[in-house]
């Protein structure tokens, strides 16, 4: 019996160590066919040891896989040969390329406590099998392509802390079940297709720390039991179509840091309950149907920073009590029907950075000391019932952007301390009041401003020339005033429309149509009238003379230019047809297009002006029709000659290698045309055009919408572009927001790539006498060296990163001479400004959050303009810290 108990222990243990064999085996040969499919970099230094293997770690003891992190990877393949690995616990495939649906072989991974899918292109709906994963703690599947309802197989998930959904397409309702949770801290599922109630049981039997349902369809009230525990730290409700209170329940949640509740359709005031919550920051309740008065228990919030009860119906005053707020940096309280004096007390919030009170029906004046807030930069005042003058003190109010008196009752005079505002830049409107007087000359000091409007006023006299010093504006309107005099002989003025100067019978000039006369001088007599009248007459005789001479000598000149550039660019035949230039080479490295591709047509819209795109400081871009319907961008390269013929093969070799790199972020050639001594590239054609058009044209239209979020995307995907051609040798020869392309959902590309490989002198292939890079991007030590170099690509993206924030260009008059973009930045200090004067403040404004991402990225930005180029940061690390602004 002894043996056989012995026999018995001796059998279980080999088969224990042959079970532990077999799974460590296992694991292996899972990692190597993983290794095949997905090609991860930095994997296979030892194939032996997979555990060594980067983001992937085992057990102690038995090599056996229990944590994978393939994040941020740019990967595609099959990565259901993850399920054969039992022992895994952390599986992180997030922000890769991955398609197809979920396998649902995931099932499986019975170990397994958090798996992170976000950021891939996931699609059809989550595998029901995921329910079966008992020990899973945190699951995260937002930004897929995901549809569907929320399966009730999930429901088993009991152990999870940890449920996000955020930024697919499921539909449905929220489940019951989510409710029944015991163990759940985090939900979000916003930017989804949401509909029906928020679960009444939702945070009933757990801490629920943070609920995040924004931008979905939801209806019905904010139930109860979502600060039943009191754990609640963040609500995020915005954009549905919620009715009813914001319960009184709320108070029991004392942590909560941030309450959004906006774009809703909720009703009732706001509870008093609400001076319970100490550590409230954010408190955004705008474009609701609330009523009632501002509750004076806000100023019990000591943290409070924001305060947004724009477009609701509050009535009453503003309470004094919230000049105890010291943190307060916005109070936007628009669009109600809030009336009395501007609370003096409001000045005593010293980080007031917005004060927006347009749209009510403040009947007060405006206080003297209201620039006492030294941190002001949005003063919105616009659409009340103020009177009196505008105190001259307002000149003190240094940093102030934006400032909107319109629509009021103000009287007296423009104070000329106005013209102190250096800062002022997105408006001055102090349109429909009672002003009379002249416009003071010191507001040509406004060499930031971007529009002005002093319409519908008595204001009299000429427009002082001295507004020339404005040299940023865009928009005027000085219209239904009592003005007399020409109108200045200035851009922003001739480009405005007539209506900007109507309702002055005394004004003339263009762009009005009635003229200001002769400029002959009424005082002298008829003697010299008539001699100066013939002395003119006998100029514009003269000078009609040369000017006929030189135009005829120009066209001959122009008919000849003409007739040599045709006679090179196309033969005339004897029956008048053309023949294009002769091709030397040509090849479409995609099977695919070959057919859809005409090289002729190609070659034949790069000789018609009409069809240029743009021009660059390497090449100039045309669009393309082909025969076939296809768009084509194609890039005649600049400073080739002759010795393009003697590099011809390497050229090609170079180009087809070019064409097979693949990456999300890069526009690589599709194809190519050599004929003659020119280079066309061939590329998909972006209809969406370039960043430098997104940042600096586009936002001058009056469709814009800030996005911050799109912006920080781009910036992103540039670095990770940019990331992947230093990984593979190849360093750029002009990073600028000109090269970089947007496809049709924002998605940039960096363009120019090929261009370090056939036109880098130092290569030998071909000559060119153009500098590398565009003016204003080019690194400070590329004066010296002549070489372009990894970190002089680092200093150039930081550049479009400033770009990016400020929406200023890398060069810009308004500098000061010999300031480009990065002096103008890094010289804030020492012109008083603040790092928040110097962000785009159509999206520093829109939201804390913004503004701390924008915040950081300006870090981000200065660390890669560092004037010694080894203190400059690898884009492998410029991707990594923007990646973590963007997570955080």
């Amino acid at each position: 019996m002894a043996f056989l108990c012995w026999f018995s222990l001796c059998l279980v243990g080999f088969l224990y160590r042959t079970h532990l064999i077999v799974a460590q085996y296992d694991d292996r040969s899972t990692m190597l066919a993983l290794k095949k499919e997905l090609e991860v970099s930095g994997w296979g230094a030892n194939d032996s040891d997979h555990c060594s293997w980067t983001g992937v770690q085992c057990s102690s003891s038995l090599s056996m896989v229990e944590k994978l992190d393939l994040s941020h990877h740019e990967l595609q393949g099959n990565v259901t040969l993850v399920s054969g690995l039992k022992a895994l616990k952390w599986l992180d495939l997030s922000f890769n390329d991955f398609h197809g649906p979920i396998p649902p072989a995931f099932g499986n991974l019975s170990e397994l406590e958090f798996l992170d899918l976000s950021w891939n292109k996931f699609q059809s709906s989550i595998p029901p099998e995921l329910g079966s994963i008992r020990n899973l703690r945190s699951l995260n599947l937002s930004y897929n392509w995901l549809t569907g309802r929320v399966p009730d197989e999930l429901q088993g998930l009991e152990s999870i802390h940890d449920l996000q959904i955020s930024g697919n397409r499921f539909n449905g309702s929220i489940p019951h079940w989510v409710g029944n949770l015991s163990n759940l801290r985090v939900f979000t599922a916003y930017e989804n297709e949401l509909n029906g109630k928020i679960p009444e049981n939702l945070g009933s039997v757990s801490d629920l720390q943070l609920l995040n349902l924004h931008s979905n369809q939801l209806e019905g009230h904010i139930p109860n039991s979502i600060f039943a525990s009191g754990k609640l730290e963040v609500l995020v409700l915005t954009m549905n179509k919620l009715t009813g209170n914001l319960p009184e329940s709320v108070g029991n949640c004392k942590g909560l840091s941030s309450i959004r509740i906006g774009n809703n359709m909720l009703l009732g005031s706001i509870p008093k309950a609400i001076g319970n919550i100490s550590g409230l920051t954010y408190f955004e309740a705008d474009n609701n149907n609330l009523s009632g008065e501002i509750v004076v228990e806000f100023s019990q919030c000591s943290n409070l920073t924001l305060l947004n009860l724009a477009s609701n119906g509050f009535t009453g005053t503003i309470p004094p009590e919230l000049g105890e707020l010291m943190n307060l940096q916005e109070l936007i309280i628009s669009e109600n029907g809030l009336f009395g004096e501007i609370p003096k007390s409001i000045i005593r919030c010293r980080n007031l950075n917005k004060l927006d009170l347009s749209n009510n029906r403040f009947n007060g004046t405006i206080p003297e000391d209201l620039c006492n807030a030294p941190r002001l930069q949005f003063l919105l005042l616009s659409q009340n019932s103020l009177r009196g003058e505008i105190p001259h003190e307002i000149g003190n109010c240094a940093k102030l952007l934006e400032l909107q008196m319109g629509s009021n009752d103000l009287t007296g005079t423009i104070p000329p301390e106005i013209g102190w505002i250096k800062n002022l830049q997105i408006a001055l409107n102090l349109s429909f009041n009672h002003l009379h007087g002249t416009i003071p000359s010191e507001l040509g000091k406004l060499d930031k401003l971007v529009s002005l409007d002093v319409s519908n006023n008595q204001l009299s006299g000429s427009i002082p020339s001295a507004l020339r010093g404005m040299m940023s504006l865009i928009e005027v309107n000085f219209s239904n005033n009592i003005f007399s005099g020409q109108v200045p002989i200035f851009g922003p003025f001739q480009k405005s429309s007539k209506s900007s100067f109507a309702g002055n019978k005394g004004l003339c000039g263009e762009p009005l149509s009635s003229s200001c006369g002769n400029s002959f001088d009424p005082d002298h007599g008829g003697y010299h009238h008539k001699v100066s009248y013939r002395i003119i007459l006998a100029v514009i005789g003269s000078g009609l003379a040369v000017f006929i001479s030189v135009t005829v000598i120009v066209l001959l000149f122009m008919m000849r230019e003409k007739q040599e550039k045709a006679a090179k660019d196309v033969d005339i035949t004897e029956d008048g047809a053309t023949n294009p230039p002769v091709i030397i080479a040509g090849n479409i490295f995609v099977e695919n297009l070959r057919q859809a591709i005409d090289f002729d047509a190609a070659v034949q819209a790069t000789l018609k002006e009409s069809n240029k795109l743009s021009t660059g400081t390497f090449s100039t871009v045309y669009k393309a029709v082909m025969p076939s319907g296809m768009i084509l961008s194609v890039k005649r390269l600049k400073s080739m000659d002759r010795t393009i013929i003697h590099y011809q093969s390497k050229m090609i070799r170079e180009l087809e290698r070019l064409g097979k790199l693949y990456h999300d972020n890069l526009m690589r050639p599709i194809g190519f045309i050599i004929y003659e001594d020119l280079v066309l590239l061939l590329h998909d054609y972006l209809p969406n055009g370039t960043l430098t058009q997104l940042l600096h044209d586009f936002p001058m239209k009056t469709e814009y919408e800030p996005d911050w979020r799109t912006r920080l995307s781009i910036a992103i995907g540039v670095a990770e572009g940019l990331d992947f051609l230093h990984h593979v040798a190849i360093i750029h020869l002009d990073i600028s927001s000109g090269n970089i392309l947007l496809d049709a959902n924002s998605k940039p590309l960096v363009g120019e790539i090929e261009i370090s490989k056939l036109l880098d002198p130092s290569r030998g292939t071909a000559s060119i006498s153009a500098v590398a890079g565009s003016f204003g991007y080019i690194p400070p030590e590329y004066a010296y060296t002549m070489q372009v170099t990894a970190p002089g690509n680092v200093y150039s993206y930081g550049v479009v990163l400033l770009e990016i924030l400020t929406t200023r260009l890398p060069v810009d008059e308004a500098f000061g001479e010999g300031i480009d973009l990065v002096k103008w930045v890094r010289g804030a200090p020492a012109r008083g400004e603040t790092p928040e004067q110097i962000l785009d403040a159509r999206l520093s404004t829109v939201s804390f959050a913004w503004r701390r991402e924008m915040l950081a990225v300006l870090k981000v930005a200065l660390l890669c303009t560092d004037s010694t180029p080894a203190k400059r940061p690898k884009m492998k690390a410029v991707v990594e810290m923007l990646q973590e602004i963007k997570q955080s």
